[in-house]
């Protein structure tokens, strides 16, 4: 199967909430076919709308579902109840999409096994549901899922390991930098299982990673993280995905350098 660059919609979230259907066509004029929306339930039926007037197909999303409350960015809990799995699924059939990926958990939640334990638990009862729908799930690491070491073994490789075949992985390659592992080596011993990387790149200058966000992160193929090889390492992989944290810059030149470096050196 192809590997198809995307763009995780995250990237774009202040131009989203201030105009979708502006932000999205432009997003299509950068080249862009493919997006991965997030926290899209309460937004389906319009961003499918917008998504249509775009030409853009949305194959994955991100949506919490291992977790009873929405998390934010930086990895603190909130008391904000998030949508049942029914309601996720009917909403990601609204929009086309194949897998729902989890964006996360907290950073407490990887302090021991039992913990990662009952993630997997809650990510293959998801699994269940979401094949009466016709889809998969997936889960997103952030750094604290590969920081997190059990007998010389990463959280995310005990997760792997206790996941029920059909959940999924999309494995961010910049935050296994972050937490100071080999993203090439990681792909490797992950194998099949990956099927989506977000081909995030940035410096990793220490100065500039002090807080959340980050203001390290660069074009893809800019920094120092080996996408390219990353990639190649996975060899289910079905998408790679654009996007960033935070971007000083012009953020449209930046997504469509990304989109580019992917397009020749990822896709396959």
């Amino acid at each position: 199967m192809p590997v198809q660059t995307s763009i995780q919609l995250f990237t774009l979230k202040s131009q989203l909430d201030d105009d979708l259907e502006g932000t999205l066509a432009a997003v299509a004029a950068r080249g862009f076919t493919t997006v991965e929306p997030y926290d899209f339930v309460h937004r389906a039926a319009p961003l499918a709308a917008a998504l249509a007037a775009a030409g853009l197909v949305a194959p994955s999303g991100h949506a919490f579902l291992a977790s009873e409350s929405f998390v934010n960015p930086d990895g603190s809990g909130t008391s904000i109840a998030v949508p049942s799995h029914d309601e996720v699924f009917a909403a990601a059939k609204t929009l086309g999409m194949s897998i729902v990926i989890d964006p996360y958990t907290e950073p407490a939640r990887w302090e021991s096994v039992a913990q990662i334990e009952d993630t997997a638990r809650r990510l293959n009862a998801a699994a269940v549901a979401a094949e009466a729908h016709g889809l998969r799930v997936g889960y997103h690491n952030h750094a604290h899922e590969v920081e997190a070491v059990f007998d010389g073994v990463t959280g995310l490789e005990v997760l792997a390991g206790l996941l029920d075949e059909r959940v999924l992985l999309e494995v961010d390659l910049y935050w296994v930098a972050r937490a100071g592992a080999d993203p090439v080596a990681l792909l490797e011993r992950l194998g099949d299982r990956v099927v989506a990387v977000h081909a995030k790149d940035g410096t990793l200058d220490p100065e500039a990673i002090r807080a959340y966000p980050p203001a390290d992160q660069v074009p893809a193929g800019q920094g120092v993280v080996p996408l390219a090889a990353a990639a190649a390492a996975a060899p289910a992989l079905e998408l790679a995905i654009v996007e960033f944290d935070h971007f000083d810059g012009d953020i449209l030149s930046a997504i469509e350098q990304s989109r580019i470096f992917l397009d020749e050196n990822v896709a396959r």
